[in-house]
């Protein structure tokens, strides 16, 4: 590809710390967000709920918010001088083909491109030594790249594909079934699927999980009992039968078949942690569903069937997880046989060729090891470096397998592998503009509020210098034993490239050590995530990396409530917060969609006294404060995010638009026809990058692009 030119700049530099005292203020005048007197009682407490009625995301009053709200924040943004530098340059990195690793299906392989700026990634197709056809052009689901694939699954012979799409980011997912040789419909579309897989029964039909619609807004409406359902080819839906879900009450049921297609496996769980593992003999058509496990105590899948027994992941008397197996007519707990034993490393498994592919993470970073079915080491897998490999999964008869490697200053890579061999091979090198040879990361072990170590990988340009003046974000996430290892994003290279520092600690609520750790950050113990999060911070402050008047923390979801949090609890910590999509109302989050499965994390304010206490004293929306200077802050969310509704991102900025005492903005930025975040067009997300960036700088007192110069201040 053409060398690219950053903006017009000769070269790249470090921020400088030259600022502007009298850098212009945008004057704000916020909407008025009306109050409504709306009390609820919590054991005998009146906790106030004033902006309750911003939860109706169909009301014409909460649409004219909105839009009055977005109107306040984009005209502030529009007075950013840089923001349309850091647009371009985010699309001028970002324009460089990106493909995916390719899979066989039938006589075709097929992979995902992307040829730069394409809102969403394209499936294509070869044969042979035949040129590549395009398969299936997401692109072209919408005129506005909104509608995006969620997903998709081959029948076994590969001639019939389902596939999913999403519209305007929702949750809530289409099922269209197609001839993979002509590409012509076959059937009539199935809708109102979601939180769902698509699984075959050999060419036959496809097994699909979801809930019956809701009553009232399909956005924000509680969805509670998840169905496991069977689709025959040629039927219409209504016809699809029941297979597990209608007397048993799980918020989620997923269902697979082996890949030998002999058994059908079915996971049902209340929570998002902990799991029931059922199984149905799919060679006998009144056969019984039995169980594998029962109760939620453990997470456990199983990866393959060989000879009358599963193999299983399991962490089970495990809390960093083993591989296991069991026989199929026998399969009882206490049968259970390790295959692969548990080490003092997390353990992730895949498996292809035969074979089974361990991954471990030893303190966030990857290190794969190759087993038989039997558990005997074939071999350590050499790795490309220090970093994050994911992959190592294909078909029982592939002879070549793929894996990807990354990490936060080399964009991801593709590799081959050869299983019998153990022969690695470079398949794909993206061809980017940016020199990674010019950054550095390193990783840091800290102490938390407790005397926990926690590790945190820190990546800057080399030579910058730690003087306490380096406009840093601190990006964490700490829930849901969600493991954060290192991975390539532009938009952090455009930030890195800046002189800008990107770090990222694993804090407890994680998935990094394992389920202790992640235990460790929830219900009763979440303060300890917060504590970890607010020791990363001073952490960067004491080592002269940055200062409080150059930080900014960011986080989504789960990292969104990581923000609020922090910055209500140390709002004095950071110069700008940066929540996205985040759970904010901890009293009221379990009466939303699937909320109430996020309860292994949380507890609800419902569960008893001590819990309401705990989650009001944390709950952002409940602690912002009358009088208190709070960072500049700019709250982000999407009007169509049917897992985090959007009405805890509403409460929250009302709640600081009426209380923050200073003059740092505190403003909402509410992408619309947007989710929780998947399938989000790549224009959108660069243009919601160069806000993002353009805000933390500009409220850090940056008057200009920091890399225009090599001046120190």
């Amino acid at each position: 590809m053409k060398k690219i030119v950053l903006l017009t700049l000769v070269g790249i530099f470090l921020f400088s710390c030259k600022k502007s005292d009298t850098q212009k203020k945008v004057e704000l005048k916020y909407p008025t967000t009306k109050k409504v007197d709306t009390v609820t009682n919590y054991f005998g407490t009146d906790v106030k709920d004033p902006y309750r009625w911003l939860e109706d995301d169909m009301s014409d009053e909460t649409a004219a918010w909105v839009g009055e709200q977005n109107k306040v924040t984009f005209d502030y943004l529009a007075n950013i001088p840089y923001r349309e530098a850091l647009k371009n340059r985010l699309e001028t990195l970002w324009n460089y083909e990106k493909m995916g690793a390719p899979f066989k299906e039938g006589d075709y392989t097929y992979f995902y491109k992307n040829n730069g700026l394409q809102n969403q990634y394209v499936l294509y197709r070869f044969k042979g030594e035949d040129e590549p056809e395009v398969f299936l052009d997401p692109n072209t689901f919408s005129e506005d790249g909104t509608t995006s694939l969620g997903g998709l699954s081959f029948s076994k012979d590969g001639n019939t594909v389902a596939y999913a799409i999403s519209e305007g980011g929702s949750d809530w997912r289409k099922i269209i079934i197609m001839d993979a040789l002509s590409k012509e419909i076959k059937e009539d579309t199935i809708i109102d699927v979601k939180f769902s897989g698509m699984s075959w029964k050999k060419n036959e039909g496809i097994f699909y999980s979801s809930y019956e619609k809701p009553k009232g807004s399909e956005l924000s409406a509680k969805t509670d009992q998840h169905r496991l359902f069977y689709h025959k080819l040629g039927t219409k839906q209504v016809e699809d039968n029941i297979i597990f879900g209608e007397k048993e009450k799980r918020r989620y049921v997923g269902g697979g078949v082996t890949e030998d297609g002999k058994y059908l496996i079915i996971s049902a769980s209340v929570s998002t942690s902990g799991n029931e593992l059922y199984f149905k003999d799919l060679s006998d058509v009144n056969s019984e569903i039995k169980p594998i496990i029962l109760g939620f105590d453990n997470d456990t899948n199983v990866l393959d069937h060989q000879n009358g027994y599963f193999f299983m992941q399991t962490n089970l008397d495990a809390p960093n997880k083993r591989v296991v197996k069991v026989a199929v007519e026998n399969p009882d707990a206490k049968n259970w046989e390790d295959v692969i034993p548990e080490t003092e490393n997390v353990l992730n498994v895949s498996t292809a060729s035969g074979y089974i592919f361990a991954k471990y993470m030893v303190d966030a970073v990857s290190k794969v090891k190759q087993y038989d079915f039997n558990g005997k080491l074939i071999r350590d897998i050499e790795l490309p470096g220090v970093g994050t490999a994911g992959g190592f999964g294909g078909k029982v008869d592939a002879e070549i397998i793929y894996y990807s490697f990354t990490n936060y200053i080399n964009p991801g890579s593709i590799y081959s592998f050869v299983p019998k061999t153990g022969e690695s091979k470079l398949y794909k090198k993206p061809e980017i503009d940016f020199n990674a040879d010019n950054f550095e990361s390193q990783q840091v072990f800290y102490t938390s509020k407790d005397g926990t170590k926690i590790p945190m990988i820190i990546s800057y340009k080399k030579g910058t210098e730690l003087d306490g003046k380096n406009p840093t974000i601190l990006y964490a996430y700490g829930g849901f034993n969600i493991s954060l290892t290192p991975s390539f994003s532009i938009a952090n290279a455009v930030w890195m490239e800046q002189g800008g520092i990107y770090a990222v600690p694993n804090l407890r609520g994680g998935g990094e050590y394992g389920k202790a750790w992640h235990n460790a950050g929830t219900k009763l113990q979440k303060q300890n995530v917060f504590d970890d999060f607010i020791a990363a911070a001073e952490y960067l402050i004491e080592n002269k990396y940055t200062s409080s008047d150059y930080l900014a923390i960011r986080g989504g979801s789960n990292g969104g409530l990581l923000v609020g949090a922090t910055m209500t609890q140390r709002p004095e910590l950071m110069k700008v917060a940066l929540p996205a999509v985040g759970v904010m109302d901890m009293l009221r989050y379990h009466t939303f969609t699937a909320g109430a499965g996020w309860a292994y994390d949380y507890g609800t304010a419902d569960d008893s006294k001590e819990m309401f206490d705990y989650l009001k004293g944390y709950s952002p929306v409940h602690n912002v404060k009358e009088g208190v200077e709070y960072p500049a802050t700019m709250v982000t969310t999407g009007d169509h995010d049917d897992r985090v509704v959007p009405a805890h991102s509403f409460k929250f900025a009302a709640e600081l638009q009426a209380k923050q005492a200073g003059s740092n903005p505190t403003l909402i930025r509410i992408e619309t026809n947007a989710g929780h975040g998947a399938g989000t067009p790549v224009s959108k997300t660069i243009e919601q990058y160069a806000d993002i960036f353009g805000f933390t700088l500009y409220n850090m007192g940056y008057k200009e692009l920091p890399s225009k110069t090599k001046v120190k201040g």
